[in-house]
């Protein structure tokens, strides 16, 4: 037959070359798994932000953030702490580095009293540069 599929004419000699496609394959599969999880590592702390058109990340060297939920509970960074201790925190941080961004998270439910004494903790820490967080507004 001139096909040549059934005899094997060298079975002593190894085969040279790596078949590269099953490792490019799983590198793939682990960069798509990597992609997908990434953006849910980044915060824990599940807050409805309000959207805004003009929601864009900021890059701040030094940043610290602090969130209010729905609940009023006060957070730093993931950190669930009752109100002196939040209080406390900012001061050493303020008196440490007062030249920080406070990165302010806070779920459109909380009352806007409870935000500005939020932000009134802040700046009595020292703290001058706030930030809000939102999230970027539905494109129509």
């Amino acid at each position: 037959m001139s096909f040549g599929g059934l005899e094997r004419r060298d079975s002593g000699k190894p085969m040279g070359e790596i078949n590269m496609t099953p490792l490019i394959d799983v590198m793939l599969v682990l960069l798509v798994i990597f992609m997908i999880s990434a953006p849910l590592m980044t915060s824990s702390l599940r807050l409805d932000l309000p959207q805004s058109g003009a929601a864009t990340p900021s890059d701040a060297p030094q940043s610290l953030a602090v969130a209010i939920n729905a609940a009023g509970e006060l957070f730093i960074g993931d950190d669930k702490l009752p109100a002196a201790q939040f209080q406390q925190r900012l001061q050493q941080q303020g008196q440490a580095r007062p030249d920080t961004e406070v990165q302010l998270r806070a779920d459109k439910g909380v009352p806007y009293g409870q935000v500005a004494e939020l932000i009134g903790w802040v700046q009595a820490a020292g703290m001058n540069r706030i930030a809000f967080v939102a999230e970027p507004a539905a494109k129509p």
